[in-house]
């Protein structure tokens, strides 16, 4: 008998978490890019305990279609291309499909959506990769997504994380990367009830800048 085997569904996405999920900044990274990519101009992401215990993020994009929602979750399931050619001309934020299994895999999640040709939403639950609940409820036009317990069932990987503080250091970090260049989005982030960065999204760099660095800073930045 030979000594190749295909590995399972599971031990695939988290074999992909370890290497497109390194800590909840990386989720973050992921699921605001996937909101960025939606169309969505307004964006809030909450976060507890650095965002191991509690990451939501919430966006007005175009929603995910009650159809797409189990299959969102599957490996390389993308709406943004469609055949090799496309990779020539990709505009989006990312492609590849892997980043909602991947976080799946490894962490309890929650996605809530609705298009705004629904009367009402779905939401979906999914712990390690299995679907435990399809439901419909009512919400807003957009996307709402909730993980908790990340890397619960990956305790190699949870060992690395570092302290809650500086796990959230690394999250304002990629929140404040993200809102720089895209100043035309309303991004807030809040830590633990604590709105810590907010943008208003009127499109003017400084305002950014202001909002996050202050006022010295926002000035000396325009000025030289």
């Amino acid at each position: 008998m030979g000594n190749i085997v295909l590995l399972d569904d599971l031990t695939i996405n988290k074999i992909a978490a370890g290497e497109v999920i390194e800590r909840p900044a990386s989720v973050i990274k992921e699921m605001v890019e996937n909101s960025i990519d939606a169309g969505a101009n307004n964006i809030t992401v909450e976060i507890k305990n650095g965002g191991i215990s509690y990451i939501r993020i919430t966006d007005n994009g175009k929603g995910i279609a009650p159809d797409d929602l189990e299959i969102a979750f599957e490996r390389h399931a993308t709406s943004k291309i469609r055949k090799a050619e496309d990779l020539d001309v990709v505009t989006s934020m990312g492609f590849r499909g892997e980043a909602l299994a991947s976080i799946a895999a490894i962490a309890n999640v929650e996605m809530i959506s609705k298009t705004e040709s629904q009367e009402t939403g779905y939401r979906i639950v999914v712990e390690a990769g299995d679907i435990l609940d399809k439901q419909e409820v009512g919400c807003q036009t957009g996307t709402s997504i909730t993980v908790r317990n990340l890397f619960f069932n990956t305790p190699v990987r949870y060992k690395f994380l570092k302290k809650d503080y500086t796990e959230s250091g690394y999250v304002e970090d990629v929140i404040t990367r993200i809102a720089l260049v895209n100043p035309n989005i309303a991004i807030k982030l809040i830590n633990t009830g604590k709105t810590v960065i907010q943008t208003n999204g009127n499109g003017d760099i400084k305002s950014v800048i202001y909002s996050i660095y202050g006022r010295d800073v926002a000035n000396r930045n325009i000025t030289t």
